[in-house]
């Protein structure tokens, strides 16, 4: 399938500033005033209708966990079957509209989030998810207009992949959307995984169940509804929050199951994956599987790194969003000759790091998520305090009795196997091992065998054959492998996203490979003029 429409050239929305004296930041400020005095009634949406079961779930601030920003409308066994249902009817039509057409949906759907929706979606999730406004910029706004954007001219570069044909014979390969639908699992951590994740196989001619994490329920609504406004017909995508073991059950006992896009945990993904493997004679065709989970994302230095870039990107890539980033650094290699002036002046950054409210422009951090994950790292930071071999260099509080928060956090593990070395903690706390400097070949491959995941890493060095070195022996601890960076901040069409190891399937959000997971081939060949005679040339006698 292909198109000759005129697809306007990809192109990365631009960052706001967000400065003083800046219109976007008035826009901002009259949102959050606005959606703060608010409690959003968010429903369930099947078929385009809106749908109050009266059994509700609240959405609170992280920073401020009294404030009740919304109530969400949980979805039982029966809606989730409506939802399947409502997928299969506007499958008939959907899977067979002409790709401009499905694309200008989500064109449109970015001009609007570009535009008057940008500050909805930003305010929603600043504080529904404690992002600060850069952060919430990054996510809510220009990592999802980019998906939508770019993602239409990765589509039609798929379309445009077709063979070769012979004399006499045209050949042609369709793209078909998968056949069933689609069950679409995001997290609370980016509202742009949302709205790419039930996005990209919609695109692509399927339809969806989407079911967004509990605790970005309010961002998620906001970016359904803009799918709507771009005129995305009913039942494309149906909305259905709720518990999540109560959908997936339902979800995975349909036959008509065709693909699950998921951003997650590994343990959860491995779970479903199991429960998929032990239904599949009874799925009417392999479900596609395709998902990015966890990480214990690593920066590298070597001796000839530079300390004050190194000190930085460790600060950023470690605390910004709280450490809450499936790319955040949480382990670290030093070596001693660099190790007092990158710790004092990291000692010296995170002292001056403002934690709080997310709608006071000053703080550099807002809270972690939820009760469960303040009390997952306060328990990390207990028994850090009390271990022989772990320094606590800076931070190392939690105080939940207004929002969750967590301070910024440093540690020194003299162990290079400590458990905040290996273990995923989805929090802003970095720990650090301090490595003798003639020991660094030792120490790459200490990184690559001490966590299980390989999601993202950044090397450190000003010497090139190192930085050669470290690519060539980490070439499998990391999908996403930075020089001299901070190892988040995956910008769509430029580096594409994703890990493998217990980190996911690797199929690279942002990318056209990501789309190929959402279509099944189909190859046609057409001989224009077909043989009369079963004989071939070389049954004849002389």
């Amino acid at each position: 399938m292909s198109s000759s429409a005129n697809i306007p050239a990809p192109r990365n929305e631009p960052i706001l500033s967000y400065a003083p004296g800046s219109p976007e930041r008035e826009a901002i400020k009259a949102a959050l005033k606005k959606m703060g005095g608010e409690v959003a009634d968010i429903p369930i949406i099947i078929g385009g209708k809106e749908i109050r079961t009266g059994k509700t779930h609240d959405v609170v601030a992280p920073h401020n966990h009294g404030h009740v920003l919304g109530r969400v409308h949980q979805a039982d066994g029966r809606l989730v079957t409506q939802a399947i249902q409502a997928s299969e009817r506007a499958y008939r039509d959907w899977s067979h509209w002409k790709f401009e057409d499905r694309a200008a949906v989500f064109i449109r759907a970015a001009e609007l989030l570009a535009g008057p929706w940008r500050q909805i979606v930003n305010a929603a999730t600043m504080l529904g998810q404690s992002k600060t406004i850069f952060q919430a910029e990054i996510d809510g706004a220009c990592e999802l207009i980019d998906f939508w954007r770019l993602n239409v001219n990765f589509a039609e570069q798929l379309y445009g992949q077709q063979p070769l044909s012979s004399p006499g014979v045209w050949n042609r390969s369709e793209y078909r959307p998968l056949e069933g639908f689609i069950y679409a699992i995001s997290p609370f951590n980016f509202t742009a995984i949302g709205g790419n994740l039930a996005g990209t196989p919609a695109l692509m001619g399927n339809t969806v169940v989407w079911k967004p994490a509990g605790t970005a329920s309010l961002s998620s609504y906001y970016v359904m509804k803009v799918l709507e406004a771009a005129g995305l017909p009913p039942g494309v995508i149906n909305f259905v929050p709720g518990d999540a073991a109560t959908i997936s059950a339902r979800v995975l006992a349909d036959r008509r199951l065709a693909g699950i896009h998921f951003t997650g945990s590994t343990g959860v993904f491995q779970m479903l994956w199991k429960q998929v493997g032990e239904r599949i004679a009874d799925y009417a065709t392999y479900p596609r599987l395709v998902g990015e989970t966890g990480g214990k994302d690593f920066v590298l230095a070597h001796s000839s790194a530079d300390a004050e870039s190194l000190a930085v990107a460790l600060v950023r890539g470690a605390y910004e969003y709280q450490g809450q980033k499936c790319s955040a650094a949480s382990r670290a290699y030093i070596p001693q000759s660099l190790w007092p002036d990158v710790r004092d002046r990291m000692v010296a950054m995170i002292k001056d790091i403002k934690v709080g409210d997310v709608t006071d422009f000053r703080n550099f951090m807002g809270a972690v998520i939820d009760q469960k994950s303040f009390n997952s790292l306060s328990g990390y930071l207990d028994r850090a305090r009390k271990d022989r071999g772990v320094t606590v260099l800076a931070g190392g509080g939690a105080d939940a009795r207004k929002g969750y928060f967590v301070e910024p956090t440093l540690l020194q593990a003299r162990d290079p196997k400590y458990r905040t070395m290996c273990e995923e903690l989805f929090g802003p706390v970095l720990t650090v091992h301090v490595y003798k400097d003639a020991d660094f070949r030792q120490t790459v491959k200490l990184v690559d065998t001490t966590s299980p995941y390989a999601l993202t890493g950044s090397v450190f060095a000003r010497d090139r054959d190192v930085i050669d070195y470290a690519r060539t022996a980490l070439r499998h601890a990391a999908g996403n492998f930075y020089v001299n960076d901070k190892p988040t901040g995956a910008v769509v069409g430029q580096q594409p996203f994703g890990g493998a190891r217990a980190s996911g399937t690797n199929d690279k959000a942002g990318s056209i490979l990501n789309l190929l997971r959402w279509v099944s081939p189909r190859s046609m060949k057409e001989t224009l003029i077909p043989p009369t005679d079963y004989r071939y040339p070389f049954m004849a006698d002389r």
